[in-house]
């Protein structure tokens, strides 16, 4: 929480993981940020924000991306500030995805050494936090072959504070199918 009552406000999700075996393609992840609004709250997103950009109003970003796990601790940090949303936004889901190379055989999360998100306030390096509070840890590796996966999802209450719950749940799904569904989950 972030102050008495007042929900949660800037959260940062981070990811991390090691870089593929020499010789091996790069393991490149990816973290999805979907808004969805009051109108649908589960149906299709009001936007994305991943591959290096930003939500339209500045609230959510990435603002470190990967696309080899070769980063110095965090490999990818999304911020939200969930305090600055605009009142329609009601609800935001966080997942990951791997980018497959069409030559290569699918790769799952469980081949892929030491990947773990963090969920945490914005003042925290490698969680999803809010604060100094870590509110999730998760080791991706045992999602198996996943390739996709929600990992964290922020609803507006009437009362217009945020609230976290984890979501952590693997697909087989390539980054572009798993935009399309990934406020059902």
């Amino acid at each position: 929480m972030s102050g008495f009552s007042k929900g949660l406000q800037k959260v940062q999700v981070a990811l991390k993981w090691d870089p593929a075996p020499r010789g091996a393609p790069p393991h490149d992840l990816d973290l999805i940020a979907a808004a969805y609004t009051a109108d649908a709250p589960h149906g299709p997103p009001d936007y994305l924000v991943h591959f290096d950009r930003r939500s339209p109003d500045g609230t959510i970003s990435l603002h470190r991306e990967s696309r080899t796990g070769l980063g110095f601790g965090i490999d990818e940090a999304l911020t939200l500030e969930l305090d600055r949303l605009a009142p329609r936004y009601v609800r935001v889901v966080v997942g990951v995805a791997i980018q497959q190379s069409a030559a290569d055989d699918r790769l799952g999360f469980a081949r892929i050494a030491n990947a773990s998100v963090q969920v945490v306030s914005a003042d925290t390096a490698v969680r999803i936090s809010t604060g100094d509070a870590e509110l999730a840890m998760h080791d991706l590796t045992t999602l198996g072959e996943a390739t996709a996966a929600t990992l964290a999802e922020f609803t507006r209450g009437e009362d217009g504070t945020w609230a976290y719950a984890a979501l952590l749940r693997g697909y087989d799904a390539d980054p572009a199918d798993f935009t399309g569904f990934l406020g059902a989950a």
